[in-house]
């Protein structure tokens, strides 16, 4: 979800202090809130399914990782030279010495995965802008899972604002790491979303009613 620019709730959206504006929007509402393009992005609650699997690919990640790399959830991956540019994957592979790191904004230059779990509101629009942005940053590899259609994509190679190289696949293919991870995450027990719910129709006005 796109934050709308002005609010008196907020300082007002502007270049050089939308990181400001989106650490009270975090602070007040407890949603993940991101700058895709400079652009506030907030993030609806996860769902238990969505949480399902980050834990499955979290839990497979640290038993097959290198040494000297490390799973992180919450932590956040900073545009170069940009004032105001982040996202915060579901997912980051890094260097261990972030855990000894005072920033909170890693360096995509350290980034050995980056993993998305799309939401199921999220618009394919704003898929395609976040990984444009992961190619811009120069993340060396992208994972995006999605669960609603159970489905997965790896990109690799970024090049002139794009990644060069995008493999698809479904839940139940495993997908192949390059190195330096080299390595396969199964995706077999990967949850799907359920069927959103549906609105109910309002019914019409009967002959009775009409009476």
């Amino acid at each position: 979800m796109t934050v709308p620019r002005g609010s008196g709730m907020y300082p007002r959206p502007r270049p050089g202090n939308l990181r400001e504006v989106a650490e009270k929007l975090e602070e007040a509402t407890g949603l993940r809130v991101q700058i895709v393009g400079g652009k506030l992005v907030m993030s609806p609650t996860p769902r238990g399914k969505h949480a399902g699997v980050v834990v499955r690919l979290r839990r497979q990640l640290g038993e097959a990782l290198p040494e000297g790399l490390a799973a992180y959830e919450m932590s956040s991956i900073a545009l170069p030279e940009d004032p105001d540019d982040y996202v915060t994957p579901d997912l980051i592979v890094l260097p261990t010495e972030w855990e000894d790191d005072d920033d909170w904004l890693a360096d995509p230059v350290d980034v050995a995965l980056a993993a998305e779990v799309i939401s199921g509101s999220e618009k394919s629009r704003e898929i395609r802008d976040k990984a444009d942005w992961y190619a811009v940053a120069r993340v060396a590899v992208l994972l995006v899972i999605d669960p609603r259609k159970g489905t997965w994509a790896l990109h690799t190679r970024p090049d002139n604002g794009s990644y060069q190289d995008v493999l698809p696949g479904k839940f139940g293919e495993p997908v192949p790491l390059p190195p330096p991870l080299g390595f396969e995450v199964e995706t077999a027990r990967f949850p799907l979303y359920g069927a959103p719910p549906r609105t109910p129709r309002r019914k019409g006005r009967t002959e009775d009613q009409a009476e």
